[in-house]
């Protein structure tokens, strides 16, 4: 059987999406994303380079993924719920992303001009809907806060909101709170 190297990477993003996830990148370890991807540790060092290349890759990978699943919207509570939804069932892209935020800080991230030219787009969705540029950032920037944080914090959300709050429930309050977040777009009901 011959060696297929692109099964190999997809195996070794695989295991490690798993394994930064659950420990983050100073956290996470080689071997044991070879030991998970079937594949030696040579084989990520030669694809990948180091370790924090890898993260990279795989950051980079999840949130392709997230922005093509929840594609920017005029509709900023919709939107809203989508992103709640995808975190709620994709939980690793928001853990990768809590991590990076835990290990740089506020430092630049990878590939970051692209990330923020993405979240330009969000903006533009957004002044689309009749918000004023400085209204459109703030409502996207607390879009995003909410639907993610939600999902991120459950310790808090149980009890903040109680047991019982379910997460269907909470989506819609969600979009709710977006709606009522102040800019031009939101003035007159929309």
């Amino acid at each position: 059987m011959a060696y297929d190297s692109a099964a190999t990477k997809e195996r070794i993003i695989a295991a490690a999406t798993a394994e930064f996830a659950a420990h983050g990148v100073a956290g996470a370890r080689v071997d044991r994303i070879a030991a998970a991807a079937r594949a030696n540790k040579r084989a990520i060092y030669d694809y990948f380079g180091d370790k924090s290349k890898l993260f990279a890759v795989v950051l980079e990978r999840r949130l392709a993924e997230l922005a093509e699943a929840v594609p920017p919207s005029e509709d900023l509570p919709g939107y809203a719920e989508r992103l709640f939804e995808y975190h709620r069932t994709h939980p690793e892209a928001l853990r990768l992303v809590m991590w990076e935020a835990l290990e740089i800080g506020d430092g630049p991230v990878p590939a970051e001009e692209e990330r923020t030219a993405h979240y330009g787009d969000k903006v533009t969705a957004a002044q689309a809907a009749g918000d004023e540029e400085d209204d459109a950032r703030t409502r996207v920037f607390f879009t995003l806060a909410l639907a993610s944080w939600s999902v991120a914090m459950p310790q808090l959300r149980r009890m903040v909101l109680g047991p019982d709050f379910g997460m269907d429930r909470l989506r819609q309050e969600i979009a709710r709170a977006v709606a009522a977040l102040p800019g031009e777009g939101s003035r007159g009901g929309s």
